[in-house]
């Protein structure tokens, strides 16, 4: 366990022992394949820690439609951050795609270690300042890039979304539909 969460929980300021206590305070947590993390209207009290598998956080658009806003694979963290520590009800779903192993935190137990390890505090400033990075250049991307640049960068940076997710999602977080996610595939292959 102590391995697998010290890569998540990287930094310079974290010691060893500090580590140690960190990762004492996670929970080992199996998903099966379709099982729901967290759910629209729960709020949450735990975060995960993503050790194998892959998780999908999706919404409902106003017409009904399944958006998927995210995946979440080895290495990364699954939250709903605005739920958790402002303790309101989900507006995300947070569900399995493949059977999951993760280690759990819970809010309490969190804000105990962010508030007397001043190296944890930092990594989670620095933690939460890389996701709103990321979801800047996201967000900038769906209005900047075509949907054939968004699908090599994801390629690119995320292979292991496009080696376990149904198309289907991919198409909807990339804001496309299934048939241009096909087309796109298609010309990829031709220019190889």
């Amino acid at each position: 366990m102590m391995q697998t969460l010290q890569v998540i929980y990287q930094h310079p300021l974290l010691t060893e022992s500090e580590l140690e206590t960190i990762c004492q305070a996670h929970v080992p947590v199996v998903f099966s394949k379709g099982d729901y993390l967290l759910k629209k209207g729960q709020v949450a009290n735990s975060y995960f820690c993503v050790i194998e598998g892959l998780v999908r956080s999706y919404v409902y658009d106003f017409n009904g439609n399944d958006i998927t806003t995210g995946f979440i694979g080895k290495n990364e963290i699954a939250i709903d951050v605005v739920s958790l520590f402002h303790q309101i009800p989900s507006v995300e779903h947070f569900q399995a795609l493949t059977d999951c192993k993760c280690y759990a935190i819970n809010l309490d137990n969190f804000q105990v270690l962010y508030h007397s390890i001043k190296g944890f505090n930092e990594w989670g400033r620095a933690w939460m300042s890389e996701c709103l990075f990321q979801l800047k250049q996201r967000t900038i991307s769906m209005i900047t890039d075509s949907a054939s640049e968004r699908y090599k960068r994801l390629q690119y940076q995320h292979p292991q979304i496009l080696q376990e997710a149904p198309l289907k999602f991919i198409a909807s977080y990339l804001g496309i539909t299934d048939t241009s996610l096909s087309r796109i595939r298609k010309e990829l292959v031709k220019e190889v």
